[in-house]
């Protein structure tokens, strides 16, 4: 049984209403929660003080990385393909690359994710040798200045990126597309994002976007790539979790995965979401140019960071910190 979070609320009201114990906090807070119920299940909401305490423990800090009072870490997106949906590809212009990190650091980005191969919908597969050659220069002169964590489905490119510096590994598959990267990530002793896929091809994946019940199906995906990994030697203290928008997911299952997300808290993980400039947004917006969605990935980063969201994944990095100040200070009064 997953539990779900229901009746949200933040800042003064999330405070004062755990201290009268009518609330628990969700995940340790800032964000507090008022009943739950299963997930999937119908009936009223039970009261948060019967919840399962998975709700209300705070996961250990992802990486080590020292979380924000009241927002987010954030995760600029450093691509080094030719063929990214977002219109920001380098593929091998090395110092090109290398000077977006730089410039995301600058710009408030917590982490940095360094990626080689497109996995939009339709993308053609790369070899191992072919992402390394993008990736690795960029991502042993980014290791030094902050976090950097691979974005890459090969076990082989996993291991090379771990070896120049990289921390952490993104794995779309959830370690599932390559049968050696459990072993890598469980010998290496890294920290893992977990994505729900629909399949494990990028070229079909859109095929299959049909769900009777997208959040709790969701849900028990990710509940077992977390079993496995538990399994194979990955402890659950070093998983964050993404529920994969876009991926495998049409337009209203990717808006119901964002109104909901707090439901994956019932797994116990850090939850990482990456919304930024992707195709629903512009379906909602009308902005057809990937590059152009800024105001609402902007828009998306902040839905993720009311919901719960430990981790925001982005390619604009400036305007998604300066509009998350703006909301921590609200919600703080500026303290």
């Amino acid at each position: 049984m997953i539990p779900e979070p229901l009746g949200l609320l933040d800042g003064p009201a999330a405070e004062e209403a755990v201290a009268q114990g009518l609330a628990r906090p969700l995940q340790g807070g800032p964000l507090a929660f008022l009943g739950w119920r299963p997930l999937g299940e119908a009936g009223p909401m039970r009261p948060a003080v019967s919840a399962p305490p998975v709700l209300s423990v705070a996961p250990p800090p992802f990486a080590g990385i020292t979380p924000h009072r009241a927002r987010p870490l954030v995760m600029g997106i450093v691509n080094c393909t030719p063929d990214s949906f977002s219109g920001d590809g380098l593929d091998t212009a090395h110092a090109a690359a290398i000077a977006r990190g730089e410039a995301m650091l600058a710009a408030g980005a917590d982490i940095l994710d360094v990626g080689g191969e497109s996995t939009r919908p339709g993308a053609a597969p790369v070899s191992p040798e072919q992402e390394q050659a993008r990736i690795l220069p960029v991502i042993r002169a980014l290791a030094p200045l902050a976090p950097v964590s691979v974005d890459t489905r090969h076990a082989a490119t996993m291991r090379a990126a771990l070896a120049a510096g990289a921390r952490i590994v993104n794995d779309v598959s959830a370690l599932a597309f390559d049968p050696e990267a459990m072993a890598v990530v469980a010998e290496a002793g890294c920290p893992v994002i977990l994505m729900h896929m629909r399949t494990l091809d990028p070229r079909t994946m859109q095929r299959e976007a049909a769900y009777a019940d997208v959040v709790r199906e969701v849900a028990e995906h990710l509940a077992d790539r977390l079993a496995a990994c538990e399994a194979a030697g990955i402890p659950r203290a070093r998983i964050a979790l993404d529920p994969g928008i876009g991926f495998g997911k049409q337009l209203r299952h990717n808006l119901i995965l964002i109104e909901r997300l707090p439901a994956l808290a019932g797994l116990g993980c850090p939850i990482l979401l990456g919304a930024s400039r992707k195709t629903f947004i512009g379906r909602v917006t009308g902005v057809e140019e990937a590059g152009a969605r800024v105001h609402g990935s902007v828009a998306a980063a902040l839905a993720g960071a009311a919901r719960g969201a430990h981790i925001l994944r982005v390619h604009d990095v400036a305007a998604t910190v300066q509009a998350l100040k703006l909301r921590a200070a609200v919600l703080t009064g500026g303290a």
